[in-house]
């Protein structure tokens, strides 16, 4: 039965391409087929044939469908030449502090980790209290602060914010 309403449609669609030089759109097709525009919508996306990622494009047997269309999930170019940058660059300005305080603020702030800590966790992983875990925290975000570390990392901020 679906597929009779496909054929249908299709030739229906064909004929109105036909006559008016354009597609038809789906009010076009509710009208002549005496449906309602919403089940034609339905139709015409279920009608739609896959077609392989791997269809050769032009000439050449080189590129194919696949190589043109967007993987959203994956990072731009530039942008991970930028994460990377931030990376060392952040690398780099830790390093500058002694390992407990390195240690300290990338536990805190997740970095190069699955998730931060809190000061009660860090404290445990260093043997003491998560007060002092804020004084060693406080301390190395001021050494970041002066002017000779936090130049490296300025060029990374966005220039709207």
């Amino acid at each position: 039965h679906m597929i009779e309403t496909i054929n249908k449609m299709n030739r229906i669609s064909r004929q109105i391409l036909q006559e008016t030089g354009m597609e038809a759109d789906p009010a076009e097709l509710a009208e002549k087929m005496e449906m309602p525009e919403e089940k034609i919508r339905k139709i015409l996306k279920i009608s739609k044939e896959p077609i392989s990622m791997e269809t050769p494009i032009g000439d050449d047997e080189d590129s194919h469908l696949g190589d043109f269309i967007e993987d959203a999930n994956t990072t731009a170019p530039n942008d991970a030449a930028v994460y990377a940058g931030l990376r060392e660059a952040t690398n780099e300005i830790l390093e500058g502090l002694t390992p407990r305080e390195a240690k300290v603020l990338r536990m805190r702030f997740g970095i190069e980790m699955n998730t931060d800590h809190t000061l009660e966790e860090v404290g445990k992983q260093f043997d003491v209290t998560r007060e002092r875990i804020r004084q060693i925290e406080a301390k190395a975000l001021r050494k970041l602060r002066h002017p000779s570390r936090s130049e490296r990392l300025r060029s990374f901020l966005d220039s709207e914010t």
